[in-house]
Parts: C-alpha cells; sequence; structure tokens
C-alpha cells in the first residue's frame, strides 16, 4: 500500500485527491516540519528534508515534489485520466505551479531564508514584493493554460486548485480572473474531491 505523508492545508491535499481520482488505495500519516511529533520523526526516515508531501511507494523507494508525484500517480494509473493523452502542456503547467507559484509561497512564508540579517522592515518588503510576483504568475497561469477543459478533472487541475489556496491568491484571482476563479471553485466542489477540500479547509 502507498503511505502518503502530509499535514492538513498542505500541498498533500493534491496527491490525496489524485489518488482518489485513481481510486488508488494508500495509508495517510500526519507530518509535517512544523509539528513535532511521531509522525515528523517518521517523515524524517524517509525523507530527510521533511517535506510534504512525501508519498512512499509499494516497494519502499520514495516519491518527492507534488508535480513529480503527481505524474508518476498518472503513469501508474494510466485509466485515472490524470493526464491527457497529449500531456505536453499539461506537464508543462505542472511544472509552471511548481516552478513559480510554489517557490513564490516559500519565500512569502519563510523570508529569512532568502535574506541575511534580515530586520522586520526588510522581511516585510520581500514579503508584499514576492506576493504580487506570485499573483502576477497566477494571472499569467489563467491566460496560458487550458483548465478543465470539457470539465475533465486532472492532474493540472487539481494542483493549481490546491496551491492557489494561499498567500491571497483565490481573493486576487476572484477579481483579475473571475472565470478562472469560478473553474477553481467548480474543481473543489466536484462530488470526489470536495470530502479531501472540506477536511483540508473546514469552512465555518
Amino acid at each position: 500500500m502507498l503511505t502518503l505523508y502530509g499535514a492538513k492545508g498542505s500541498g498533500a491535499a493534491s496527491v490525496e485527491c489524485a489518488l482518489k481520482i485513481a481510486h488508488a488505495k494508500f495509508k495517510w500519516v500526519e507530518a509535517a516540519s512544523w509539528a513535532p511529533g511521531p509522525g515528523l520523526k517518521k517523515l524524517k526516515k524517509v525523507n530527510p528534508l521533511a517535506q510534504i508531501p512525501t508519498l512512499v511507494l509499494d516497494d519502499g523507494s520514495v516519491m518527492t515534489e507534488s508535480a513529480a508525484i503527481l505524474i508518476w500517480l498518472a503513469q501508474r494509473y494510466p485509466k485515472s485520466g490524470l493526464l491527457p493523452p497529449k500531456p505536453a502542456q499539461a506537464l508543462r503547467g505542472l511544472v509552471f505551479v511548481a516552478a513559480n507559484c510554489y517557490a513564490a509561497i516559500g519565500v512569502i512564508d519563510y523570508p529569512s531564508r532568502f535574506c541575511k540579517d534580515c530586520d522586520d522592515a526588510t522581511t516585510e518588503r520581500i514579503r508584499a514584493g514576492t506576493k504580487a510576483r506570485l499573483h502576477a504568475y497566477w494571472d499569467l497561469f489563467a491566460d496560458q493554460f487550458e483548465f478543465l477543459k470539457r470539465g475533465h478533472i486532472g492532474a493540472l487541475e487539481i494542483l493549481a486548485t490546491v496551491v492557489s489556496r494561499w498567500s491571497g491568491a483565490r481573493q486576487h484571482l476572484e477579481s483579475s480572473r473571475p472565470a478562472f476563479y469560478a473553474k477553481l471553485e467548480q474543481v473543489e466542489a466536484d462530488p470526489r474531491l470536495a470530502p479531501v477540500f472540506q477536511r483540508h479547509w473546514p469552512t465555518a
């Protein structure tokens, strides 16, 4: 059985959604670098960086990086439709989100990692500039990539829907790209995925 290490409200939600679409059995281990405990100890044994999501395969080998895991799942479960028959643009989109949007969120969350001896004012300027850049990335994504084509949900739709939940991206997209924003909401409302999103981001 596959084992998925992750935490509520994290990028592991994208892999959990993909596993649901593929009807793949898996075990969830609650773990995160910011949550000390037995889960984190187990995670560090398989991934010393303690990054989530981390997926341990049936043979004990380890997969990390959300986009890579989603691509692997699409290959393992070809009938899932996680990737289209001609996957070039979907692959490009997955890497776009990982390399640009996900990377920017890392700077917003941990600016001190990218600025030596930062004072508070500099830290906030880094956050503000990176957030503006992140929102521009999402505008570019919405303009360039086919999304939810004919209502089909695949790996690209899943990753974008999860990652756009952070750093004010949804609020920005609601005003800047309302049609794309509505598609993100449509993905979350899919009956197969709604319980996953509700578990990770429960509504009041």
